[in-house]
């Protein structure tokens, strides 16, 4: 088997499994308590993904917040932040977007062959372009990501990356929130679109803690043998 990353999923989501609402403003599905919760998971790791609708629509940091985190990830020889990583087909990304302006970590994009030139014009400055494969093959990526030293690969959404993640069979834990109310709009995102996953009626993934932190709920789902693993 080809080595790849530990891969975890971390998504919040509605009662209803809606990511976000059909409004321009981000919607927000968790509270103090639980950001930083997400905050010291994103400081155990080597690198964050998303998907490059992530990118545009929320325009995140991807940063470890916390001073404290970023002080132990030095201490261990590590860059304070992890690397940040999207996934694209078209690389209708902007260049200015914070993925790429903020932090002093490596970002690297993958996309599609037939887009590795205009990538590499468009992004060459502020991101190491890969080809991913036409199209781009997850399987390829975590590979790639592996062989340059990601050990641990925290996948922040959005839907399209969870679903693909978990239907190629790539993801060994995830940690779903779930946040006190309905979104009761099928304009809205959910946290995954229709798939093949291994998971089913037959085969039920093992939950492996439930925890109430505030007003949300944290549910663990070990979704492969090495669940739990550090390194």
């Amino acid at each position: 088997m080809v080595e790849r990353p530990y891969t975890l999923l971390s998504c919040g989501m509605s009662i209803d499994g809606y990511l976000d609402d059909a409004a321009q403003d981000r919607l927000l599905l968790s509270n103090d308590a639980d950001f930083d919760r997400v905050d010291e998971v994103r400081a155990g790791c080597d690198a964050i993904l998303v998907g490059a609708a992530t990118i545009r629509q929320d325009d995140p940091r991807l940063l470890v917040r916390s001073a404290e985190r970023r002080a132990a990830r030095v201490a261990r020889g590590e860059r304070p932040h992890p690397v940040k990583v999207t996934v694209t087909g078209s690389c209708d990304i902007d260049p200015t977007a914070r993925f790429f302006t903020l932090g002093e970590v490596d970002k690297l994009v993958y996309c599609a062959t037939a887009t590795v030139d205009d990538a590499r014009k468009r992004l060459g400055d502020v991101a190491t372009v890969i080809d991913g494969g036409d199209p781009v093959d997850l399987h390829t990526v975590a590979a790639d990501l592996a062989a340059r030293g990601v050990r641990r690969l925290m996948v922040e959404g959005g839907g399209t990356m969870h679903t693909q993640f978990l239907t190629a069979g790539l993801a060994d834990e995830l940690q779903l929130v779930v946040a006190p109310f309905f979104v009761g709009d099928s304009r809205a995102p959910r946290f995954v679109s229709d798939g093949d996953f291994p998971w089913g009626p037959g085969h039920r993934a093992r939950l492996a803690g439930v925890r109430q932190i505030g007003d949300v709920v944290l549910l663990r789902y070990a979704l492969s043998d090495r669940f739990g693993e550090k390194d």
